[in-house]
């Protein structure tokens, strides 16, 4: 039996701490703040309850795994998932809109065609079937095995089979995925549906390689989720699962330093100058982060990887509003900007700012357990944002009103509204700027691979959404498991079966 000390309690180190101590070993996570989770954390106020991180949950087959793999209660014993259906509504520029049903291509196709006609289901379905192309050439090595000795074969090579698109003597395929929604999907409604979920996770569609085609198609494939009284309640269960595996937690614990003896991780020195040795240290940090707690350990494959700026944050508005929800009102919709070109400008130019018009994602779940009673209503707004910036009333004002585009009487509805920063998000994660990371992807000459899960020092690993497979909540699952099956079955892992 090892002693493991696991560096903070977010989702991605509680996931590795759960298949651990299962394996037989002692856990012990040490966690800066009073609480579990990372970023996905919980506001309440007056009877409301609202997700302050993650609203959805994509892909929750990483979690039913953890859940099977630590314990004989299944995931939806311990929380109650529920599809969403629409998966979305989205509001475009030009007064169009769109309902998307949930996992399902064909509806999707006859939606599209209906709403925005043109042939524009058909466009959008023989995207699909490319993006699951590049999907099933990414899928396991960047999502199941840890980062390959010659992860560089994965950044050159593009797994997107893009479409041949000829202008004047030229032809040409789709390298990033802007050019795929120009060439391929051809109406700028498409490209802003196809963008937009890139833009959540704070990619530049104009430089996101086109292979960020799986992001729209996991959503597509898998569904998109909710846990009954808000995202919170997963990492709940996660950290229940940890205390029924006997993993202990030390809260208000911040780690300082990590300890080498012999070459080698061998403990955690904490802010009160105590030490608690460890065979292994499973870092749940940002990179800056582990730089400063063991500075020169770079993962294996960062300092190949293009250096790049700081990832953008996300600026959330909780809203308490006074009437209940609509019947038939979409769990998510997006209100897309009337000004792409500035969006993108504004948030990946340089000086970054918030844009005049963002595009706007608008959460209403339909779960009493939100709310105060049946006469009111829990509404989350989200933007992204730049890092480590704060935003005016000026700016929160605007944001609440191109909302109202999608709940009609918004301003003679609210009550009061809660403004997390990036400051905020900062606070929760102790990433840089409140800096969200995005998910691994292919190609882009290595900018979205993110460092192994091992480093050069031996008995080091990193978990969670800034080390391989990246950020989101799945990748932070898959990142658990990982680390897991690296510390129990040693170097010679390559992944899940």
């Amino acid at each position: 039996m090892a002693r493991i000390a696991v560096i903070g309690a977010g989702t991605g180190a509680m996931a590795a701490a759960a298949r651990l101590a299962v394996a037989g070993h002692r856990v012990v996570v040490y966690e800066r703040t009073r609480t579990y989770g990372g970023a996905v954390r919980r506001f309440t106020r007056d009877g409301f309850s609202f997700d302050t991180g993650p609203g959805l949950l994509p892909l929750p087959a990483v979690y039913r795994d953890l859940f099977v793999k630590t314990g004989k209660e299944p995931l939806e014993s311990c929380v109650e998932l529920v599809q969403v259906d629409p998966s979305s509504r989205h509001m475009f520029a030009d007064g169009s809109e769109v309902s998307l049903p949930n996992a399902s291509r064909a509806g999707a196709v006859s939606a599209l065609d209906t709403a925005l006609g043109g042939g524009s289901g058909g466009r959008w379905g023989d995207f699909l079937v490319r993006a699951r192309e590049a999907w099933d050439r990414t899928r396991r090595p960047l999502l199941e095995e840890p980062l390959w000795p010659n992860w560089p074969v994965l950044a050159e090579r593009e797994p997107y089979p893009a479409v041949p698109h000829k202008k004047l003597l030229r032809t040409r395929r789709a390298g990033t995925l802007a050019e795929v929604g120009a060439w391929e999907l051809r109406d700028p409604r498409l490209a802003a549906l196809l963008e937009c979920h890139a833009l959540a996770y704070g990619l530049d569609p104009r430089t996101a390689p086109a292979s960020a085609a799986v992001l729209p198609y996991m959503e597509h494939a898998f569904g998109t989720w909710y846990v009954r009284g808000g995202i919170r309640e997963l990492a709940r269960a996660v950290y229940e699962r940890c205390l029924d595996r006997r993993v202990e937690f030390v809260f208000g614990a911040e780690v300082t330093g990590i300890v080498e003896k012999d070459g080698r991780a061998a403990g955690v020195e904490l802010a009160d100058g105590t030490v608690a040795d460890a065979d292994h240290v499973v870092a749940g940090v940002a990179r800056g982060v582990l730089d400063r707690l063991m500075p020169g350990t770079a993962a294996r494959g960062a300092d190949a990887v293009t250096a790049q700026r700081a990832m953008p944050s996300r600026l959330t508005l909780l809203l308490a509003l006074r009437g209940g929800r609509p019947e038939g009102t979409a769990h998510r919709t997006v209100v897309h900007t009337p000004d792409r070109e500035d969006e993108l400008e504004r948030l990946f130019g340089e000086p970054a700012g918030l844009p005049a018009a963002p595009t706007v994602t608008v959460l209403r779940p339909d779960d009493p357990a939100l709310v105060p009673d049946a006469g009111h209503e829990a509404v989350t707004l989200t933007v992204t944002a730049p890092s480590g910036q704060s935003v005016s009333d000026s700016d929160v004002d605007r944001i609440v009103g191109a909302a109202e585009r999608a709940i009609p009487g918004l301003g003679d509805r609210l009550l009061w509204r809660e403004v997390r920063h990036p400051a905020d998000v900062a606070e929760d994660t102790g990433a840089p700027g409140g800096a969200v990371p995005a998910p691994a992807l292919a190609a882009a000459g290595g900018r979205l691979l993110h460092p192994s899960n091992s480093t050069r020092v031996p008995g080091l690993f990193t978990v969670g959404g800034w080390s391989h497979p990246g950020g989101g909540l799945p990748h932070a699952g898959m990142s658990g498991a990982l680390v897991a099956g690296l510390i129990v079955e040693g170097p010679d892992f390559r992944g899940s079966q």
